[in-house]
């Protein structure tokens, strides 16, 4: 049994800062026993124009938010799931949102570049987002081998498409990590069922950090970090505030429970 943690934050537009921020609740997180953190998406820079994440964007393995990971893996003794950062992409006007997987060594072992991007207008509302602008879409599936099993990783709108995660499980995963800056209206809707539905439908772990608040573009993000086991239970959840929340995680549960209960093996279509 491994103790996980989901950092929930509200990130501005200091790098410096929310890196401060970060690694003091990475910290919390490793005190309270944790060796696995997740951070949530944008953790490292909440821009008030989206396009400025091009002047942070990094080349994979190098550059000051990459360093600062590996670092705090180190001293933290923690693997950390980080949430999503820029990298630079084949469009010097976009980046990708990245999310680098370092060990508690300090190695970067994968790095996930995020899918679906949130293009969407909010029904009935003054309330429209074009991910694509600003970023550039990922094309590959990344599972990653941890102390708490495969974990398949995702970011935020991804959310949405399940076809992803079958694909995950089919990949060996049995976590899913989903780092996310929710707005506050879909949040309110769909954040919880949402989350809770992936992990019952693959039987699978979900560790979701959320950002929360108000950001420099004015936008509003959802917060309620969860942590949910295979059988769909929350096992710990915050509301709002910078924080961290743990819950202790079995690496063997998923698979008992998938062999108990066959769903995924009695799939037909």
């Amino acid at each position: 049994v491994m103790r996980v943690a989901a950092i929930q934050m509200n990130s501005g537009p200091d790098v410096d800062e929310n890196l401060r921020l970060a690694d003091s609740l990475l910290g919390s997180a490793a005190t309270d026993g944790c060796g696995l953190a997740v951070l949530p998406e944008n953790f490292a820079l909440m821009p008030e124009r989206s396009r400025d994440k091009v002047m942070h964007a990094e080349a994979p393995g190098v550059g000051p938010i990459q360093e600062f990971l590996a670092d705090a893996a180190k001293r933290h003794e923690l693997w950390i799931v980080a949430g999503s950062m820029p990298f630079v992409s084949p469009d010097a006007e976009r980046v990708y949102g990245a999310c680098p997987v370092f060990d508690a060594h300090g190695r970067q072992r994968a790095c996930y570049r995020k899918i679906h991007l949130f293009d969407v207008k909010l029904p009935d509302r003054d309330e429209s987002y074009r991910e694509s602008h600003s970023m550039y879409p990922g094309e590959e599936l990344v599972t990653v081998e941890t102390p708490i099993g495969i974990i398949g990783l995702s970011i935020c709108y991804d959310l949405r498409f399940p076809e992803m995660y079958r694909r995950l499980v089919e990949d060996g995963a049995s976590a899913f990590t989903v780092p996310a800056a929710f707005t506050a209206v879909t949040g309110k809707a769909h954040w919880h069922v949402l989350l809770r539905a992936r992990a019952i439908e693959n039987l699978a772990y979900v560790i979701a950090p959320g950002q929360y608040g108000l950001h420099p573009d004015n936008r509003a993000t959802f917060g309620h970090s969860l942590i949910i086991d295979p059988w769909g239970q929350i096992l710990a959840e915050a509301a709002d505030g910078d924080c961290h929340i743990a819950a202790d995680v079995d690496p063997e549960l998923p698979q008992r429970l998938r062999g108990e209960f066959p769903a995924l093996a009695n799939r037909r279509l």
